[in-house]
């Protein structure tokens, strides 16, 4: 699928809005950029502050690829923000079989004429008390294993301490660094011709998880978890906020960790943005 003159006329006119205000936020560096493919690929990075998908459109775009993202089927109805998602071609996730084979032949069409899909494998802000990637959904190894798609493991830090999970303002001061480290494509060869199984999925899924922490533990400088945050086991919802604000937070997030910074209930959640 080839962008039209439209859609590349609105990522202008975004990037140059997008680009100039994330300068002044915050100072950048990127890693390993050049690990990107050539062809088409799906991106999957960690997700833990509401503008995660600016910062790692803004390092795409850079390399001259064009952002999709995978968002709320309902967000395409909102006025003005409607008509810039279906004009930059993003792709709506419908509930209904019809649509969701629709977004699925978009996706396929976009990664076929060589451009990028963003997919948050944990699929909302990680519930992680210290921030690292949880357990993921198996949309990202699905797409990828049916289509032959490379996927791209991606990790970023340094946005949260801009605006934190649910923060209601910017902390610009002292100038923060933004971190991003694209990764080598995930080797998923062990599950090519293999049953696309709830088994099979999940195993993929980890690998694709197990890829993106190591990244951010390399950036970090820390160990990851022995075990991943897997909200079911800590029951917590799987969409939208898992602590409302006024209500008690258990800081150790049911498994002894305690939350980072002993910070608001506000501070310390995270939400379905996509």
């Amino acid at each position: 699928m080839k962008e039209t003159a439209k859609s590349q006329a609105t990522f202008v006119v975004i990037a140059a809005i997008a680009r100039s205000l994330l300068n002044v936020m915050m100072d950048k560096k990127w890693e390993g950029t050049e690990k990107l493919p050539a062809g088409g690929f799906i991106a999957a990075p960690n997700h833990c502050t509401e503008i995660d998908p600016l910062i790692v459109g803004h390092m795409l775009y850079n390399q001259k690829r064009a952002p999709h993202f995978l968002a709320k089927a309902g967000l395409f109805k909102v006025p003005v923000l409607g008509w810039i998602l279906r004009a930059t071609r993003q792709i709506p996730v419908e509930r209904s079989t019809a649509g969701a084979n629709r977004s699925l032949r978009l996706a396929q069409e976009i990664v076929a004429d060589g451009g990028a899909i963003i997919i948050y494998p944990e699929g909302t802000l990680t519930r992680d008390p210290d921030l690292w990637p949880m357990k993921g959904h198996t949309g990202a190894a699905r797409l990828a294993l049916e289509g032959g798609i490379p996927v791209v493991p991606i990790a970023h830090w340094g946005a949260h301490e801009v605006f934190p999970r649910y923060a209601k303002r910017f902390h610009l001061f002292p100038r923060k660094t933004s971190r991003v480290v694209v990764g080598d494509p995930v080797d998923l060869s062990a599950f090519t011709g293999s049953p696309l199984d709830k088994a099979n999925l999940a195993a993929a899924t980890d690998a694709i998880m197990d890829a993106v922490t190591a990244l951010l533990a390399g950036i970090r400088g820390e160990d990851p978890p022995a075990q991943r945050w897997d909200p079911a086991k800590n029951n917590q919802d799987k969409h939208g906020r898992f602590v409302e604000r006024g209500q008690h937070v258990d800081r150790t997030g049911g498994n002894g960790r305690s939350f980072p910074d002993g910070g608001t209930s506000q501070e310390n959640t995270g939400d379905s943005n996509k």
